[in-house]
């Protein structure tokens, strides 16, 4: 594992202190890892969301499309 040392001003390290504390981390660098753990995600999902946006239209996503889901997924389970 690689070190990093961050600096930050007297109220942003009192706050995650207080994060650190009050939630459960062991240690301020669990919390920062937790933060850069969820940034990463939120990256990933917002990407995901602009791929699927800009893709072409397949069919329309109306009640008889979920219905032959629904079906599709029934028959499926029992298979």
């Amino acid at each position: 594992m690689s070190t990093m040392n961050i600096s930050l001003p007297d109220n942003l390290k009192q706050f995650a202190d207080q994060q650190v504390a009050g939630r459960g981390y062991g240690t301020s660098s669990e919390y920062v890892r937790e933060l850069i753990r969820r940034d990463k995600d939120r990256q990933h999902l917002r990407n995901l969301l602009l791929e699927g946006a800009s893709s072409e239209t397949t069919e329309p996503v109306d009640a008889p499309y979920f219905d032959s889901l629904r079906a599709r997924t029934s028959r499926q389970s029992y298979t």
